[in-house]
C-alpha cells in the first residue's frame, strides 16, 4: 500500500504555533482550556518529531511549560496554575499583536515605489606610478597567500570532540516512571524531574507523565500541605 505523506506547516516558534492552534480549533484566547490546548501542542510536537523535522529547543521547552500547567491544574485550588494561565495568556496576546503591527508594517512598505539613479561613467586611470623593491612585492604575495590559506575551512579531525546532544524518547521516560513507581510504590513530582540529567530528558520526562496520566496508567495527587506533588499507579 502506497505510504501516504502529508506535509506540516513550518513555525517560527512556539507562539506561532499556539496562536494558529487556538484559531483554527476555535479556542478563547482569554480563557485558554489548558488542558485542550497541551493536548493539542504535544501532538502536533509529535508529528513534527515523526516526520524527521528538526524541533528546536524552544519548541521542547514550550511543551513542558505547558504540561506543567496542566499538572499543576490538576491540584485543586491552584492559583499558581491561574497565575501561570495569565502570563501565558499575556505573552500570546503581546505576539499576536506584533504579528499584527508587522503585517501593517509590510503591507505600507509594498506601496513604496523604489527609484534608484545609474552610476556616473568614470574613467579610470590604470597608470600606477609607484615604485617597489623586489623584496617588498615578494612580501606582498607571501601575505596573501597566508590570508587565502587562513580562508580555507579546518580539518575534520578538528570536530572530533564535539559531542552530538542525545535525544531523549518519550517512551524511555514513560518505562523509567513505570518500574520507579513498581519498586517504591510512588515517585514525587520534584524527584522525578531531579533524576532527568538533561533538558531533553526533562522535556521527555514531562510529556511521559503527560501520556501516563491521559491514559489513566497513574495519578497526580497533593500529599499534604506542603503542595508536594505524588505520582502513583491509578
Amino acid at each position: 500500500m502506497e505510504q501516504i505523506n502529508y506535509k506540516l506547516e513550518v513555525f517560527e516558534g512556539p507562539m506561532d504555533l499556539l496562536l494558529s492552534l487556538i484559531s483554527k480549533h476555535k479556542l478563547d484566547i482569554y480563557d485558554i482550556p489548558i488542558m485542550e490546548l497541551v493536548e493539542q501542542y504535544t501532538d502536533y510536537v509529535r508529528k513534527m518529531q515523526e516526520a524527521d523535522m528538526e524541533v528546536a529547543s524552544e519548541f521542547l521547552e514550550m511543551a513542558a511549560r505547558l504540561v506543567y500547567i496542566k499538572t499543576v491544574s490538576l491540584l485543586p485550588k491552584s492559583e499558581e496554575a491561574e497565575e501561570l494561565k495569565r502570563e501565558l495568556t499575556g505573552e500570546l496576546l503581546e505576539y499576536r499583536d506584533c504579528q499584527i503591527m508587522a503585517g501593517k508594517l509590510k503591507d505600507t512598505a509594498n506601496g513604496f515605489e523604489l527609484y534608484t539613479k545609474e552610476p556616473d561613467e568614470v574613467e579610470a586611470d590604470m597608470t600606477y606610478e609607484n615604485f617597489h623593491e623586489p623584496f617588498e612585492l615578494l612580501s606582498a604575495y607571501q601575505a596573501a597567500i597566508g590570508k587565502q590559506g587562513r580562508k580555507l575551512p579546518p580539518p575534520v579531525e578538528a570536530f572530533a570532540g564535539i559531542v552530538q546532544r542525545k535525544i531523549v524518547s518519550v517512551q524511555s521516560r514513560i518505562s523509567f516512571i513505570l518500574t520507579s513507581i513498581s519498586g517504591k510504590g510512588r515517585r514525587t513530582f520534584s524527584s522525578l524531574i531531579r533524576a532527568s540529567k538533561s533538558r531533553s530528558e526533562m522535556v521527555a520526562t514531562f510529556l511521559a507523565l503527560l501520556e501516563l496520566i491521559r491514559d489513566k496508567k497513574v495519578v497526580a495527587a497533593e500529599d499534604g500541605d506542603d503542595m508536594t506533588i505524588e505520582i502513583k499507579r491509578s
